[in-house]
């Protein structure tokens, strides 16, 4: 099989140099790669420029329209049957296309999705994050394991789609937040098939601070309703629990004032992550960490679901936008 990989960019020439470099290993080389510049400010013309002979690889810039837009563009653009979308902070192992490709001759799907994972070089506060975004404590082991809660909708970080399905729904939302959850709906109800492929897995470093990961998890709160608006019964009561973790948790710390016991519901739940992050990354650090990156996560996309049931739901205010232009600083 033949890939295009596209690429959408926003001030990203040092993330993208690695992700083409990591590209330049696969052990399968039939692929295209499409970059499409979303009206960055911190070009990656240059850093394209060095694949040129190792890649086939296609370079254009766009007015900045946000990810599922730009993810567009590059599609228009490509020219192979199935697409692969990259976002620019990942790192591909050397035999990603060739898992994916073995896997879909063999179990055909329309659309697939893959997990993440953590390369040792990755920085304290990016593995801590990783452990956070796939911890049974935080999204119920929900993300990047075998099985889900629900019928599996694929993430554009890591995400294939037939350009026939892909075409058949219109592509990518205007959505700049939840886009990606979005196409995988609409997908489904339209009847096409979707698969995790485990052995599929990218190495994504996500945000590299945690301001950052609070902005991104703040956003996906909202998109959450602003997606159960536009797909009536796409919310699930696992969506609930961040939110009602953060109205149990600001309870329990005011009644602590009353009676001190109370404090031990926050202090056990640190705990329990520190524990289970310390088993899996064997680093007193990166633990320690896990537990500010796990509260930055609940904290941020239950205050986010909160803001947004109260702006869309009980004010019904239109579509609800934060950190739009912001969302990397």
């Amino acid at each position: 099989m033949f890939f295009s990989i596209i690429i959408p960019l926003y001030n990203r020439p040092d993330e993208v140099d690695e992700l083409l470099e990591s590209l330049c290993k696969q052990t399968d080389k039939q692929f295209e790669v499409v970059v499409v510049e979303d009206g960055s400010t911190r070009k990656s013309d240059t850093v394209v420029k060095k694949y040129r002979d190792k890649l086939d690889i296609i370079y254009f810039e766009k007015p900045n329209s946000g990810p599922g837009l730009t993810r567009n563009a590059g599609a228009a653009g490509a020219k192979y049957d199935y697409l692969i979308f990259f976002d620019s902070d990942c790192i591909i192992p050397p035999n990603y296309i060739e898992t994916v490709s073995h896997f879909l001759e063999d179990h055909w799907v329309d659309a697939y999705g893959g997990p993440d994972a953590a390369l040792p070089s990755f920085t304290i506060t990016q593995k801590a994050i990783n452990y956070s975004m796939t911890s049974f404590f935080t999204t119920g082991g929900i993300r990047g394991g075998k099985k889900s809660m629900e019928k599996f909708n694929p993430r554009s970080f890591n995400l294939g789609v037939s350009q026939k399905a892909f075409e058949a729904i219109g592509g990518y939302g205007a959505m700049r937040f939840g886009e990606d959850i979005d196409l995988s709906l609409r997908l489904l109800k339209n009847g096409f098939q979707t698969a995790l492929i485990p052995g599929a897995f990218v190495y994504h470093k996500r945000r590299s601070t945690f301001r950052q990961f609070f902005k991104q998890v703040y956003n996906s709160g909202i998109a959450r309703i602003n997606l159960h608006l536009i797909h009536p019964g796409s919310l699930k009561a696992v969506h609930l629990l961040p939110s009602l973790f953060v109205v149990g948790i600001t309870f329990s710390l005011l009644l602590s004032l009353l009676y001190t016991p109370f404090l031990l519901i926050p202090l056990v739940y640190s705990l329990l992550v520190f524990i289970d992050s310390f088993i899996k990354n064997s680093s007193f650090e990166v633990a320690l960490y896990s537990v500010i990156a796990a509260w930055v996560q609940i904290t941020g996309y239950g205050t986010g679901f909160l803001s947004a049931v109260w702006r869309r739901l009980i004010l019904k205010k239109g579509e609800f936008k934060a950190f739009e232009k912001k969302f990397y600083d």
